[in-house]
């Protein structure tokens, strides 16, 4: 547990003190901020590091274990339909559950003073992804290409782009971009490693990956098909 607890330590230190030695030489060298809120940022980031931590370490503890277990027990029950319902409602709760994609919703909300709600922009997102995880998870118990599926949704988004109106567009595809965040992926990805490991004939390298590049298209199609419809 010791162990765990500085090796996260010493990767979440690395992966913050670029920023904090960036708006350092900034504050120092350009900006000059007041010293009030220079020093609420540093504390924000002494809490962000703790909270990063608190967080990694949570998901390596509990959160990638049992998502490799429900995705290993879950063929074991011989139903596909069971399977891609555990998926979907586990994509879900987990986008739904998403800082990233929390901030995005709120963001959306606050500058378009209500006329985009965000709760709506979050329950789409989830869908979105809860819908191509299932599709995902179901190539791996039924096999197929991951790389066909994803050359087909892909020219899908590019075709849905030019047909949806323009204001909708930037904001679906940065809905797609927030959904692989630190609770989300962890799942998905444990999940499908689970599956494929007790699957006969299955590569947990060529099953257990792609989920979350084909799960980030489904944010992008469910708002792009949206703002048609809404048009």
């Amino acid at each position: 547990m010791w162990t765990l607890l500085k090796d996260k330590l010493a990767e979440v230190i690395k992966a913050v003190l670029p920023l904090v030695g960036l708006v350092s030489v900034l504050q120092i060298a350009v900006v000059r901020a007041p010293a009030e809120l220079f020093l609420q940022f540093l504390a924000g980031s002494v809490l962000a590091v703790f909270g990063m931590l608190l967080l990694f370490v949570g998901i390596e503890l509990g959160i990638l274990p049992m998502g490799r277990f429900v995705g290993a027990e879950m063929p074991k029950k011989g139903s596909i339909a069971l399977i891609l319902a555990v998926a979907f409602a586990l994509a879900f709760a987990t986008t739904v559950a998403e800082p990233d994609v929390l901030v995005l919703a709120g963001q959306v909300d606050a500058v378009s003073g209500g006329a985009l709600s965000g709760r709506a922009i979050l329950v789409l997102v989830a869908l979105g992804v809860a819908v191509f995880t299932a599709l995902a998870i179901g190539r791996i118990v039924l096999g197929g290409s991951m790389r066909v599926m994803l050359a087909l949704v892909y020219a899908l988004v590019v075709a849905l782009a030019f047909a949806a109106p323009a204001a909708i567009t930037p904001l679906a595809f940065d809905a797609g971009s927030v959904t692989t965040g630190v609770l989300s992926a962890p799942v998905i990805i444990a999940l499908a490693m689970g599956l494929s490991s007790v699957l006969a004939g299955r590569s947990a390298v060529s099953d257990g990956f792609g989920l979350l590049g084909f799960a980030s298209v489904g944010p992008i199609i469910v708002l792009l098909l949206a703002g048609i419809v809404l048009s």
